[in-house]
């Protein structure tokens, strides 16, 4: 799919969609307790901004890139209104990844590009955390894309980032009641010493 069918695909996503109504990812909300009390954010193919909204509102001043036009002009209008320091940007962080030694902390949630791995650890200032979750192969329920390629094999979220140091990890895939836990997924914060 090329960069402009991609767009006009996300931005026909998130026309009936209106920024707030959202939460934010689990990672972000489980591990809020790990933020900075300021510093600069970047949440990454951020769609509507749950996760952008969040640090804001915590007092990080936030970037919030995604490829959607329509996402990212309802999301700016929504934190203008609110007064929140956020920034959002129609930008391909693929072709064009964050600056080296430019942020605080990177949020990337539901969203599988391996190639940027490096360039987000590099992105990050020492003390700077990477909260990142996203879909796996082993799948529970239908949630998630449907091609293999856009999601995470076994531990492979660990082997991702071997610079970072781990402070939290989940990932329960289809082991013991799988009507319970954290299914579908797995989770990862990491921190740039």
């Amino acid at each position: 799919m090329d960069d402009q069918s991609l767009q006009n695909k996300w931005d026909q996503r998130y026309k009936a969609s209106e920024p707030g109504t959202g939460e934010p990812a689990r990672v972000l909300r489980d591990y809020a307790h790990l933020l900075p009390h300021s510093g600069e954010a970047l949440d990454l193919a951020c769609g509507l901004g749950a996760n952008a909204l969040f640090l804001a509102r915590r007092g990080l001043v936030t970037q919030a890139w995604d490829i959607s036009n329509v996402a990212i002009t309802k999301l700016q209008a929504y934190a203008e209104a609110e007064g929140l320091p956020l920034h959002g940007r129609v930008h391909d962080a693929i072709g064009h990844p964050p600056a080296p030694g430019s942020l605080d902390v990177i949020v990337m949630a539901h969203f599988l590009e391996r190639d940027l791995s490096g360039h987000l650890v590099n992105a990050l200032r020492p003390g700077g955390l990477l909260f990142f979750q996203t879909f796996t192969r082993a799948c529970v329920t239908p949630a998630g894309p449907s091609q293999e390629i856009f999601r995470l094999g076994d531990n492979e979220l660990l082997r991702m980032f071997p610079a970072l140091r781990v402070l939290a990890y989940r990932e329960e895939g289809t082991v013991g009641d799988t009507s319970q836990g954290f299914r579908d997924e797995a989770l990862f914060v990491g921190l740039k010493v």
